[in-house]
C-alpha cells in the first residue's frame, strides 16, 4: 500500500469529482492521504475531507507565498483536530519576486519571519513540519538547522540540493513527479544519496503530474507512477518501495 503524503484534495479542481479521485486511488493502491495547508482559505475545505473520509489527514499552516494571510489564532482552532498531523505547509519561495530591490528584502524578510514562527510551533506542540523550499535553499537551511531541533519533518518535492541533506538525521524527503520527468537530471542523481529510511511518497496534486500523464491534472493514484520510479533508482522491487516508504510516512505522521 502507498501513502501519498503531499496532495491538495481541497483544491477547487476536485470539487466535482473528488469521491471518484478517492476512489480510483485507494483501488490503485493508495491507503492514505494528508493535505498539507497553503492556503488559510481552504483549510476549513481540507478538515471537512479529513472528516468525511477516514483515509484522509491533513496539516496545518501556511505557504511562503501566502505569508501575508498568516494568523496563528485562526489556525489554532485546528490544530487539536484529530486528523490534524503536521504543521506546514510552510518554507521559503525567492522563485518569484518583486522587482524593487527594497519590495525584494521586506518580501524575504516576511517569509523567513512567518516560516520561523511555523518552525517553533511545530517544535512546541512535538509535531512534524511539511517544509516547501524553492530558491532558496541557504536561508531554508540556516533556519531549520537553527531553529527545528530534533523533531524534524518532511521536505516536500525535495529539490535535490545536496546541502539539504545534513538534514537527513531529524527530516524526510519527499519524492514525487518530478523523479519520472526526463530532464529531472539533477534529482536523479542525488536521489542515491538519500537515506531510504528518510524517503516518502507523494504527489502535489493536483500540480506536477508524473510522466506519463504530464499536461493532466494530477491526482493520489499516480504516485504509483512514482513509486515505480523510486523503485528503479533505487534497485529494489515496487512493492518493497511501496512497503517502505508506506512505514516511513507512518513513523513521520505518527499513523497507524
Amino acid at each position: 500500500m502507498i501513502i501519498d503524503t503531499h496532495c491538495h484534495l481541497d483544491d477547487d479542481r476536485y470539487i466535482d469529482d473528488i469521491k471518484d479521485v478517492i476512489t480510483r486511488a485507494k483501488d490503485g493502491g493508495v491507503e492514505k492521504f494528508i493535505i498539507p495547508s497553503a492556503d488559510p482559505d481552504t483549510l476549513a475545505r481540507a478538515v471537512e475531507l479529513a472528516e468525511e473520509f477516514p483515509e484522509i489527514y491533513f496539516a496545518v499552516g501556511v505557504h511562503p507565498y501566502d505569508s501575508h494571510k498568516y494568523n496563528k489564532e485562526f489556525l489554532e482552532q485546528f490544530i487539536s483536530h484529530e486528523k490534524c498531523v503536521a504543521i506546514g505547509e510552510c518554507g521559503l519561495d525567492y522563485y518569484r519576486l518583486p522587482e524593487n530591490e527594497n519590495e525584494i528584502t521586506e518580501y524575504k524578510e516576511l517569509q523567513k519571519k512567518i516560516f520561523i514562527e511555523q518552525i517553533l510551533w511545530a517544535k512546541t506542540l512535538k509535531k512534524p513540519l511539511i517544509v516547501h523550499i524553492r530558491d532558496a535553499t541557504k536561508d531554508s537551511l540556516y533556519l531549520l538547522e537553527k531553529y527545528a531541533g530534533e523533531e524534524g519533518g518532511v521536505l516536500h518535492c525535495y529539490n535535490a540540493d545536496e546541502e539539504l541533506l545534513k538534514l537527513s538525521k531529524n527530516f524526510y524527503y519527499g519524492i514525487g513527479g518530478v523523479l519520472t520527468f526526463k530532464n529531472a537530471k539533477k534529482l536523479m542523481n542525488t536521489y542515491p544519496r538519500v537515506p531510504q529510511n528518510r524517503l516518502v511518497a507523494e504527489t502535489d496534486a493536483p500540480y506536477l503530474t508524473p510522466h506519463p500523464n504530464r499536461g493532466k491534472r494530477n491526482e493520489p493514484l499516480y504516485t504509483s507512477f512514482v513509486i515505480n520510479k523510486m523503485a528503479e533508482l533505487s534497485n529494489i522491487t515496487s512493492k518493497e518501495m511501496s512497503n517502505l516508504t508506506t512505514l516511513n510516512a507512518k513513523r513521520l505522521f505518527g499513523l497507524d
